[in-house]
C-alpha cells in the first residue's frame, strides 16, 4: 500500500527518476523541482516510508538515494517499473538536462540561494 501511495504522485515519480543519476541532497532535488523545502520533504519522507529511497545526513547536508538490493522484492519491483515505463518521457528528459547543471554547482551555493543551511 505504502509504494502505490508513493507512486500515485507524479512528483515523487520525477524525483525517483532523478535518483537514478546518483545520491542527491534535498537542496539538490529542491532545485531541481522549484518546489518548497516542505513540499520536498513531504516527497521524499513518503518514499522513504515505502522503501523506496535511502537517505543518510553528511554535515548539513541529507543525501536521498535510491537502495540497494538489499531493499524489499517489490520495492525494486517498483523501481524497474518506474524506470522502464518512464525515463524516457520528454519531462524526465528535461529534469535530466537541468540536474545535470545543478550537479556542477557547488553544494554550498545553491543551499545559500535557497535559505535553507
Amino acid at each position: 500500500m505504502a509504494i502505490t501511495k508513493a507512486l500515485s504522485e507524479p512528483n515523487r515519480v520525477r524525483i525517483l527518476l532523478a535518483l537514478r543519476r546518483g545520491e542527491l541532497c534535498v537542496c539538490q532535488i529542491t532545485e531541481l523541482f522549484g518546489f518548497a523545502p516542505s513540499t520536498v520533504s513531504k516527497h521524499l519522507s513518503i518514499l522513504h516510508h515505502a522503501h523506496l529511497i535511502l537517505s543518510r545526513k553528511s554535515e548539513r547536508w541529507v543525501y536521498y538515494r535510491l537502495p540497494d538490493k538489499s531493499a524489499p522484492v517489490a520495492a525494486r519491483e517498483a523501481l524497474d517499473w518506474v524506470h522502464k515505463s518512464l525515463a524516457k518521457t520528454e519531462e524526465t528528459k528535461a529534469d535530466a538536462k537541468k540536474l545535470k547543471q545543478i550537479l556542477q554547482t557547488d553544494l554550498a551555493v545553491i543551499c545559500r540561494r535557497q535559505k535553507c543551511c
